[in-house]
């Protein structure tokens, strides 16, 4: 569907048509916010706020109703639910007041802003009196955005764990932000989930394969290029050679790409006979010409991955040597890296990781890369994101704290009144309800107002306010000691 053919009317769930009849008759306006529930039996306890920005551009900025949207909705519905239901008055009164904008306005904690679980990301409440109904019309496709914010999130979980095991192993953080590429355009719904999890996952790290999310960084977060690749082959262009050329393949891709980077999938016919006779016999000399700025990045795609990946390194430095780094783990000679792309998670990459170190062997030996895990093995419920009605007011101006709080599961209990969001003395996010909070310590900006963008942030600004804090960063403890260093 092409942009101009998006009809706004059109984006919400069938019942929500139906509620401007169902509120009290001297309603006059409705407040809702958006939160990731807390849960105990999390392994996330923050989140990574992103991709607001992008469905507000998209979707909601300028005249976004017209006649001829309000005709198509007319009629769709109609036939839809087979009665009368559609307010066809309400949306050619919002046309003739506000040119077809939408009288409504978001209020936002900051994008890429790291925030413990259970508290307010965002508000929305109407601007105007008369269109009420609003604020929940669009809650649909508002929360959408719990899809942008999980992948964020888990990609910003495999930084930690990746920083950790850098900085034990290696003494610093060099490269990090290269460490864990997106492969996970394929395995994504629809083009648009690869550009909102592919820019999301760029919040966190420079390294991916998923074009759409690199366009989605440029257009919407003025980026002119937030990741890089390098030269690949795929099993297809290694085995069109046959299986008894399978060195022949392999001298091809380095021939092609003399210099930069190069990473070849390895694992067509047999991994452990392709790197010990191959790589390290027959094209051993041809490796060793490379630099550190043209390396062979071998990838293993098949097998337990951790296995696989030990049994990988121990071959290569038994063909290529290893020598000790700065705080005594062993590294590979820097024309050689490994790729593990195949089993990845955040469970794998850790237990990987931590074999590594048992073995003595850094982290700077190896990158990883992800695809399902993290663009695709994800759902509302990761972070339990929920959208609801915590204020109304009266045409008199009089207003109401409401909340749900079901008897069944009180995990489900929202939150009442008007919301801000704090730094508490402790230096710990917060949410203030019952519009008890001071306006001067909101962290809560308006980013959007009466079909207008307030605020428009860059993937630069977002990757700063994502980036690690120092005891995230913190090396995990390892009893290591090899060749009398510690």
């Amino acid at each position: 569907m092409a942009a101009n053919d998006f009809n706004f009317l059109l984006a919400t769930d069938s019942y929500k048509i139906t509620h401007y009849r169902q509120y009290p008759p001297s309603i006059s306006r409705v407040y809702s916010y958006f939160e990731c529930r807390q849960q105990s039996d999390s392994s996330f306890r923050e989140v990574v706020f992103f991709g607001l920005q992008y469905l507000l551009k998209k979707y909601l900025l300028g005249p976004v109703v017209t006649e001829e949207k309000i005709q198509e909705a007319k009629v769709f519905f109609q036939s839809h639910f087979r009665q009368s239901v559609f307010d066809e008055e309400g949306w050619r009164r919002l046309l003739e007041k506000h040119d077809g904008r939408l009288p409504v306005r978001v209020k936002a904690v900051p994008e890429g802003h790291v925030v413990p679980r259970g508290n307010v990301l965002f508000t929305v409440e109407n601007t105007d009196p008369e269109f009420f109904w609003l604020t929940n019309y669009i809650e649909t496709m508002l929360v959408q955005m719990w899809y942008p914010i999980t992948v964020a999130t888990v990609s910003r979980e495999f930084k930690k764990i990746l920083a950790r095991h850098l900085k034990a192993t290696s003494g610093g953080l060099e490269g990090l932000d290269l460490k864990l590429h997106d492969f996970g355009y394929r395995g994504v719904s629809s083009q648009e989930s690869a550009a909102l999890g592919g820019a999301a996952h760029l919040v966190n790290f420079c390294s991916t394969d998923t074009v759409a999310g690199l366009l989605m960084a440029q257009r919407y977060y003025s980026c002119p290029m937030a990741g890089y690749s390098i030269p690949a082959a795929e099993h297809s262009t290694i085995i069109s050679w046959g299986r008894s050329r399978e060195k022949d393949a392999f001298a091809a891709v380095l021939d092609q790409f003399s210099s930069g980077p190069v990473s070849v999938v390895s694992d067509s016919y047999n991994i452990f006979n392709a790197c010990k006779h191959i790589w390290g016999d027959e094209l051993k000399e041809r490796v060793m010409e490379r630099s550190q700025d043209s390396c062979l990045v071998i990838r293993p795609d098949s097998g337990d991955p951790a296995e696989t990946l030990i049994e990988v390194i121990k071959i290569l430095e038994e063909c290529f040597g290893s020598s000790l780094n700065s705080v005594g783990y062993k590294v590979l000679p820097s024309y050689l890296r490994i790729i593990q792309g195949d089993g990845i998670d955040l469970s794998s990459v850790d237990e990987i990781l931590h074999k590594l170190t048992e073995e003595g062997w850094s982290a700077e030996n190896v990158f990883f890369g992800c695809g399902s895990a993290l663009l695709q093995k994800l759902n509302r419920d990761t972070l339990s994101c929920a959208f609801k009605c915590s204020y109304v007011e009266t045409g008199s101006g009089k207003g109401m704290d409401v909340y749900k709080q079901p008897v069944t599961d009180p995990s489900k209990g929202s939150k009442r009144g008007r919301l801000s969001l704090r730094k508490n003395s402790d230096g710990v996010l917060e949410t203030v309800e019952r519009g008890a909070g001071k306006p001067e310590e909101d962290l809560l900006v308006t980013v959007f107002e009466n079909g207008s963008l307030l605020l428009d942030y860059t993937l630069e600004e977002i990757r700063k306010n994502a980036r690690l804090r120092d005891d995230e960063e913190k090396p995990p403890q390892h009893n290591h000691i090899i060749n009398g260093l510690h």
